[in-house]
């Protein structure tokens, strides 16, 4: 167990980091593609896994604007829903499935995806953003709603 010598700021950073999590979820689900990308240090490192299993990612982006079209991509969907270190840098793990409900006239489908991220966290100028967010994608379902 690690020791908490400055729990007060440790704890402020906790949730802080907590809150970075769920407004990149916020925004993705708003498509709020200028929002997500805002979370992110301008020399972010984007990865993501399609495949969990395949060591090489299927996209790697290096920059904060150079998610965009990964974000943009959400735009497909009617619908989406995502559940939910020292001083300066952090890590940590976040597992979601989210939900995109697509509507093509009165054809419904769901998609739900296995989602993991892997995250690099930087604090620049007292707010924590992602220097590093890896998506791996453990599987996917889709079916046709009523």
């Amino acid at each position: 167990m690690s020791k908490h010598a400055s729990y007060p700021e440790e704890a402020a950073d906790r949730l802080a980091i907590r809150e970075l999590v769920e407004a990149y979820a916020h925004c993705a689900d708003r498509r709020d593609a200028k929002g997500q990308m805002a979370l992110f240090t301008a020399d972010t490192h984007f990865v993501v896994y399609m495949d969990a299993k395949d060591p090489k990612p299927s996209q790697e982006l290096h920059s904060r604007e150079a998610p965009a079209p990964v974000f943009a991509d959400l735009n497909q969907y009617a619908a989406t829903m995502h559940f939910d270190p020292d001083a300066d840098r952090g890590t940590g793990e976040t597992y979601c499935m989210p939900h995109h409900l697509t509507i093509d006239g009165k054809n419904r489908r769901r998609m739900i995806a296995a989602l993991r991220y892997t995250d690099t966290f930087a604090k620049m100028d007292g707010t924590w953003l992602f220097a590093e967010r890896k998506l791996y994608v453990d599987w996917i379902e889709e079916r046709k709603l009523s």
